[in-house]
């Protein structure tokens, strides 16, 4: 089995990769610039933001129309935490 395969199967691919791709990023992120980043369509990448900020692992910060994502520090943990399995499997 390839790396990538058993990493699914421990983790939904989409939301992983929505919190790497947070952890990775060097300032706040648009959700449509996220979506497209891990090829997903935007509704979906919203509603997993959305259980994700209830969870408390993601802020949104509204700057005019616009809201910028950010990685709470237990957000962040838990990026890492997934990074560091991603790269030993």
């Amino acid at each position: 089995m390839q790396n990538k395969e058993i990493f699914n199967v421990f983790f939904r691919e989409k939301p992983a990769m929505m919190l790497l791709g947070l952890k990775n990023a060097k300032t706040g992120v648009y959700a449509s610039s996220l979506a497209k980043s891990i090829d997903c369509t935007y509704s979906h990448v919203v509603k997993i933001l959305q259980q994700m900020q209830k969870a408390g692992l993601v802020n949104f910060e509204k700057q005019g129309r616009l809201k910028l994502l950010t990685l709470t520090k237990n957000g962040s943990e838990i990026a890492d935490h997934i990074d560091g399995i991603r790269n030993i499997l």
